[in-house]
């Protein structure tokens, strides 16, 4: 089972938890429409749509509203640290949950007791912070960073974003190099995806793979793409693609569905979905696959 997980800008949503279904506006979870604008919800509906490609069961996700005032992020914590080992996740994506280094610690003291039956974890945003800052990355199995996050990765004194130290944050120019100090301060798990102009993917601290084209620059002003990625490694990953296929695939399905929507700074990051299906064929055309 693919468990997607993360709490949502919804006031007195209560944390919810069922089979993903698409719906026109969004997801669905549990009879709770979520309407696509960015976030968990996108990363959640392109997951589900390469689930449906590779038929492939339809992930589960687990949601709850936060506002910022941590009630729904605080039972996201809870409920995995008392339950993951019953829920029968095989993989599991934790997004944008607001950091809590205390709780995260023990979700992952929880896991730590699964042994045969950890999840491969992938994180991003919130929940990729507070991992870095408790120095556990290595108990994930995949960051999806964008540069800006790459600079907090790499300085190994900084426990949040804001406090990454101004001459590593100015090292944006030179990506080889963040990856390099990332791996080297042990804040990066085995396989990594940057996301920028350039993607790269890290596998133990090497680069060994980047995209590149097609570079379409219409795309960097839309919110959400890289949220999309990291949805379509977790439903690559459940359809038993290796942590490094599933980047490779993501990337260039990401890149190949831009190209298909034709955006402009104007365009929604729901009609970049529309296209993933497409994407996904020509993908597998040029890869082989």
């Amino acid at each position: 089972m693919l468990l997607l997980v993360g709490a949502v800008p919804a006031d007195r949503l209560p944390l919810i938890i069922g089979p993903v279904s698409l719906s026109e506006r969004g997801i669905k979870i549990d009879g709770h429409e979520l309407p696509i604008n960015r976030g968990n919800e996108a990363m959640m509906k392109a997951a589900s749509l390469i689930c449906q490609e590779y038929g492939v069961d339809m992930p589960v996700g687990m949601v709850a509203g936060d506002i910022g005032k941590r009630e729904g992020s605080t039972a996201i914590y809870n409920h995995l640290a008392a339950n993951l080992p019953t829920m029968g996740a095989k993989v599991m994506t934790m997004h944008y949950v607001m950091p809590d280094l205390k709780l995260n610690k023990k979700v992952l003291a929880t896991v730590a007791t699964m042994q045969e039956n950890k999840p491969l974890m992938i994180a991003d945003a919130g929940s990729m912070y507070v991992a870095k800052a408790g120095g556990d990355a290595k108990m994930y199995d995949v960051f999806t960073p964008d540069i800006g996050e790459a600079t907090f990765l790499a300085d190994e004194k900084a426990d949040h974003p804001a406090y990454t130290r101004g001459f590593i944050f100015n090292m944006e120019d030179d990506v080889p190099e963040l990856i390099r100090r990332a791996y080297a301060g042990g804040n990066a798990p085995r396989t990594m995806f940057v996301k920028g102009a350039v993607d790269y993917i890290c596998q133990d601290g090497e680069i060994v793979d980047t995209i590149r084209e097609p570079s379409i620059e219409t795309m960097e002003p839309i919110g959400g793409t890289g949220d999309l990625i990291t949805g379509m490694i977790s439903g690559l990953m459940h359809a038993g693609r290796s942590p490094l296929l599933a980047c490779r695939i993501a990337g260039r399905v990401n890149r190949a569905a831009g190209e298909l929507a034709n955006p402009t700074p104007a365009t929604q990051v729901e009609e970049i979905l529309r296209c993933l299906p497409k994407a996904l064929e020509k993908v597998h055309k040029e890869l082989g696959l």
